[in-house]
């Protein structure tokens, strides 16, 4: 298995609530974009790599287990925990950057779909072969 792909998060202002947190909505934004990075270091982005297939979430998750604040920044680490014919599971994990602090975990079902045909597809090869590099067995 390779490394976990990781991105580091700056908490902004913005994203925080009234009780001065981080906005549970924020979370998912941060996941979106640990997501997006991951398909590009697998280099599985742009239309010429995917062809018709693109994604679709069937599933978004996250667990809260401590409050962060503006002016943190949070690094999020990506893995894949299940790959079906159709669809895989990706999980991120959030801790606080400096102290290791876990603040959250979170998934997301992301399912091949074409657009074009309006059906689910079977997950390309060579995605396939991307994503167990980055596997954790359950």
């Amino acid at each position: 298995m390779k490394e976990k792909p990781e991105i580091n998060v700056y908490v902004r202002f913005c994203e925080t609530d009234a009780g001065g947190h981080v906005s549970n909505t924020s979370y998912f934004f941060y996941m979106e974009e640990a997501r997006s990075k991951f398909f590009r270091e697998i280099g599985y982005t742009g239309t010429q790599k995917r062809g018709n297939i693109d994604f679709i979430i069937a599933s978004t998750a996250c667990d809260f287990l401590a409050q962060a604040y503006a002016g943190q920044t949070l690094l999020v680490k990506t893995t894949v925990e299940q790959i079906g014919s159709k669809s895989f599971k990706l999980v991120h994990e959030l801790t606080e950057s400096e102290t290791g602090a876990r603040i959250a975990s979170g998934s997301a079902v992301i399912v091949c779909f074409d657009y074009a045909q309006q059906q689910t597809e079977l997950i390309p090869a060579g995605l396939r072969e991307a994503l167990e590099e980055f596997l954790v067995p359950v």
